[in-house]
């Protein structure tokens, strides 16, 4: 497990300076009277409302396939975080970002006037998520969360690893990720890249959106997601919530042991139902959107 999160953190501190160019957007109709310097949120589709929250360096057009299979029958609400995938950090500069971000969310659902709409966060987005229907349980009605634990900082420190313990390790890593120079399209990141999503045709669009992304943001949020354990606040909720995960590749335990290890990680949250999506990596939407999508349609059932 802990082989997993350091290929997603060597991702991290492969970061290089912010590129020119934006990804083309996929999303349809902005968000009309909310403001925010912190995450723009774009819509399309019509039905119940879903709430889209992507991961660490993304862009929200990383779930524009699956986007396509859902959108007949739900109202999809996707977030970009500012500061990732060519999009101008803002308020997400210094400081947090997910926690900050977590509530913006919960001002535009109150704002917007959206009744207890579905959550769905990948990665860092799965963070956000469970912040949010913990800190906020009157927003959301359900929540989903791709791939991601409760507390990152476990996998990098021995059993036992606190938020307080592990603060050191987030430090140097924030260090360091701010310290390296920019690095070129060979080296650390294609090693990095084939561990995130199966899909080949994918791994040039994550390399750019990282390249995309405001150093100081990413290392900022990284460390944010390092030395925050949401397992204690986990109790709290109260709304239907599906957690799908996979098994990494050359993960360095028994399949078994790994998924012994994420279902203590949310123990706290008796009522969650995890699912594990076989033959896919850590990007589940875009290695097995069919399954995904189907994994979304049940949990909107419940």
């Amino acid at each position: 497990m802990t082989r997993r999160f350091f290929v997603f953190a060597g991702a991290a501190l492969a970061l290089t300076a912010c590129a020119s160019t934006r990804p083309h957007d996929d999303a349809r109709v902005p968000a009309r009277g909310f403001i925010s310097e912190r995450i723009g949120i774009a819509t399309r589709g019509k039905g119940p409302d879903i709430i889209l929250i992507p991961g660490l360096t993304s862009h929200r057009d990383l779930w524009a396939g699956v986007a396509a299979m859902l959108e007949d029958r739900y109202r999809l609400r996707l977030v970009q975080v500012n500061g990732f995938a060519g999009f101008a950090a803002g308020a997400n500069a210094d400081g947090p970002v997910a926690a900050p971000v977590a509530e913006e969310i919960a001002r535009y659902i109150r704002e917007q006037g959206l009744e207890r709409p579905a959550v769905i966060g990948h990665s860092m987005g799965g963070s956000i998520g469970m912040m949010l229907v913990t800190r906020h349980p009157d927003t959301a009605g359900r929540l989903m969360v791709v791939d991601m634990p409760p507390f990152l900082g476990m996998m990098f420190g021995p059993p036992g690893t606190t938020a307080e313990s592990v603060r050191p390790v987030a430090d140097q890593i924030r260090a360091q990720m701010l310290a390296d120079p920019p690095v070129s399209s060979t080296g650390m990141m294609e090693q990095m890249i084939p561990n995130m999503t199966r899909t080949e045709a994918m791994r040039p669009v994550l390399l750019q959106q990282v390249r995309g992304s405001d150093r100081r943001t990413v290392a900022n949020a990284f460390h944010e997601l390092i030395v925050t354990d949401l397992r204690p606040e986990l109790a709290r909720i109260t709304v239907p919530m599906t957690v799908l995960y996979v098994v990494p590749p050359n993960a360095p335990i028994p399949p078994d042991q790994y998924e012994a290890s994420m279902r203590l990680s949310f123990a706290n949250a008796p009522g969650a139902r995890l699912i594990k999506i076989e033959n896919s990596y850590h990007f589940i939407q875009l290695d097995q959107p069919e399954r995904f999508v189907a994994e979304v349609d049940a949990f909107m059932r419940k």
